[in-house]
């Protein structure tokens, strides 16, 4: 599993949700927290991925349960959200990063068609928003309570619906940290750049990588790791002070004020 021998047990007894969880950044949290000690809630709409993710995890020995669930559901969330709180006290940790990504919603608009945009930004931007409100009541007051919303580096350079959906998602960040803020639940984001993940390398043309990062101020490419080790700072009490803001996990490419 991610996450360091120095750091085992640093979460011990929290619990964290983690929605678009049966793989990818989804899958690589919840083996980091639980790593430090967190029981990790894995959500999905594949709910079988979900539950052989969390099952990866309990092999490691750490702690961790799959459910099925579109984010876009509000009543399935909601059902889930109750049901984790109800088996262990609570929740402590949020991570919003269920999404539709990849080409295919990275046309004109005028390509993708009216229903495809429409469910885009019910997964990535109503989704927050759902999975968030259902939550919440279960994070207020809990020391520490966090939330982290995974955003692009496509937010802040513009051009795709995708993007757009993005960039709903980092502001939805700052509207959130301060709506939750009374119930001491901090709201932050990450903005990954090219990050070569699994899919990434197999499916990427090695041509497109090239061109991405010529775009980067660093020559080099980003890691799974780099978007753990962010959330893992977020999500702690190193962050305390950290809200509403977003992080951007870029190598330089989508830097700016």
């Amino acid at each position: 599993m991610n996450g360091s021998a120095a750091s085992a047990g640093e979460r011990a007894g929290s619990v964290a949700v983690i929605t678009g969880g049966g793989r990818g950044f989804g899958k690589s949290f919840g083996e980091a927290l639980a790593a430090q000690g967190a029981h990790a809630v894995l959500i999905d709409r594949d709910g079988p991925e979900a539950e052989a993710a969390a099952a990866g995890i309990r092999d490691a020995g750490g702690a961790a349960t799959g459910y099925a669930g579109d984010v876009a559901d509000e009543a399935r969330m909601a059902a889930i959200m109750a049901e984790v709180a109800a088996a262990h006290g609570g929740i402590d940790l949020l991570i919003n990063n269920a999404g539709l990504h990849s080409d295919e919603y990275s046309q004109p608009i005028a390509t993708m068609g009216v229903p495809k945009v429409r469910r885009l930004f019910e997964v990535n931007v109503i989704g927050t928003v759902i999975a968030t409100l259902a939550a919440r009541p279960f994070m207020a007051g809990r020391r520490n309570a966090s939330i982290v919303n995974i955003s692009s580096s496509a937010a802040h350079m513009g051009g795709t619906a995708y993007g757009t959906s993005k960039l709903a998602v980092a502001g939805l960040t700052i509207t959130f940290a301060r709506e939750l803020a009374p119930d001491g639940i901090r709201v932050n984001a990450i903005s990954p750049g090219l990050i070569l993940t699994d899919t990434i390398r197999s499916e990427l043309p090695e041509a497109t990588k090239v061109r991405v990062k010529a775009m980067q101020y660093m020559d080099a490419f980003g890691e799974e790791a780099d978007i753990v080790e962010a959330m893992l700072f977020l999500s702690s009490p190193r962050a305390r002070f950290i809200t509403g803001e977003t992080l951007r996990v870029t190598g330089g490419m989508a830097a700016g004020i």
